[in-house]
């Protein structure tokens, strides 16, 4: 039976502008083949703090000792039914994820954290020493309790997918020693309760596969497991170096995330627009031209995206993006900006730079634009750009067999 106590928390944590409220115990731990596996195959990439903390995240009680149960705590970013998101690769302005239009929602949503916890102390009469939140920044398996907790279920996409708020939510856990009663997480009428703990993927996808076919890069390794190494998002945000060649044609006009696993999800058709009590739009930057990107200096990078998510790429990311934006475009009024950003003090954007040149002028023209770029570049990173993209000379093609020198 749930204490009246908890139901004046939920509401008072809704009061703060959380969308969602749930709770769940940490009694069971989360299942931990899934993220094993996953760790073991390599498929996070360079993301080396998912395997530093992967114990922690699967047991709460080693970020918070004596953790009996976990606060998961909502907050929906869906836009209004009406609005329309290009995702298509065609789009002729640069696509970025729709959380990435808004101030980093880090530090939005960190403040009610801090007043949620004094929530937490009034009530029950807990002090600090008694929880720990965190707004996806810490060791905490938040879709997975979030799963639990039923708050959503996770979906083919391998997203928390909420009846109510669809696939836009943003979460945060508090880890608290509270013995709270547990919501009850999804289940499907026709299995057996012990068969479904929230966590199973695709509790309610059905036989749809319409994220896994529409996504541009073939991340999915299966249902509900995103191969980081192949993710637009990861690829443009987590990855700090070189994007593969092979990839780049997938990312399309997608210059900061992706969000088509989401977007193509049935279950949005039932999200409503949230309260945004805890966000801050900033939706003036879907309305930069990739010309202007191309052209960003640390002046006006800091002037434009201050307080956004973009601090985790930095200015030479976003030129890497942008560049490979622009080879993807086939947009010849482009070219100026990318030869210039062949000559960039980053090798990490003089590559991509060398690389969208090629794609936009072609082999002969690229390399009259790009000589005298190439005869200053010493960095192997971008010298191995400028021999991909060249014939190679007769004189280095493989011999025919039995043939002789």
């Amino acid at each position: 039976m749930t204490d009246n106590r908890q139901e004046e928390l939920r509401g008072r944590l809704r009061a703060l502008g959380f969308d969602d409220v749930r709770f769940t115990s940490t009694g069971t731990p989360l299942k931990a083949s899934a993220l094993t596996n996953w760790l073991d195959a390599g498929m996070h990439g360079e993301m080396a703090w998912m395997e530093r903390t992967a114990a922690k995240r699967l047991d709460p009680t080693q970020v918070l000792e004596g953790a009996r149960s976990v606060i998961l705590l909502g907050v929906s970013y869906a836009d209004d039914p009406s609005a329309q998101h290009p995702t298509t690769s065609n789009a002729r302005r640069p696509i970025w994820a729709r959380y990435a239009l808004h101030q980093d929602y880090h530090d939005t949503i960190r403040p009610a954290l801090v007043q949620a916890g004094r929530e937490i102390e009034t009530i029950f009469g807990a002090t600090e020493r008694d929880y720990r939140y965190y707004v996806d920044t810490g060791p905490v398996l938040e879709r997975g309790w979030a799963a639990r907790a039923g708050l959503g279920f996770i979906g083919k996409n391998a997203m928390l997918i909420s009846r109510e708020h669809g696939n836009w939510l943003f979460l945060a856990a508090i880890l608290t020693r509270l013995d709270l009663v547990s919501d009850p997480p999804i289940r499907k009428k026709h299995l057996p309760p012990e068969s479904v703990e929230g966590e199973n993927v695709g509790l309610l996808c059905g036989k749809c596969t319409r994220c896994l076919d529409a996504c541009p890069t073939q991340a999915f390794a299966r249902p509900g497991v995103v191969d980081a190494r192949r993710c637009i998002s990861y690829q443009t945000i987590e990855n700090k170096g070189i994007i593969p060649r092979e990839l780049r044609s997938g990312i399309g006009s997608r210059i900061y995330g992706c969000d088509v696993c989401l977007e193509v999800c049935p279950w949005n058709r039932f999200a409503q627009k949230g309260r945004s009590m805890l966000l801050t739009a900033k939706r003036d930057l879907a309305e930069l031209s990739l010309a202007e990107i191309l052209e960003l200096d640390p002046v006006r990078f800091a002037e434009l995206f201050r307080g956004t998510a973009m601090k985790r790429v930095k200015l030479g990311g976003l030129l890497r993006n942008a560049c490979v934006v622009a080879g993807n475009l086939g947009d010849r009024t482009l070219l100026p900006f990318v030869v210039k950003l062949a000559e960039h003090p980053l090798p990490l954007v003089r590559a991509h730079a060398v690389w969208a040149v090629f794609r936009l002028a072609g082999t002969s023209e690229a390399e009259r634009l790009l000589s005298g770029a190439r005869q200053r570049e010493i960095d192997a990173s971008v010298l191995s750009e400028y021999t991909a993209e060249l014939p190679q000379s007769p004189a280095r093609l493989p011999l025919p067999p039995n043939s002789s020198e």
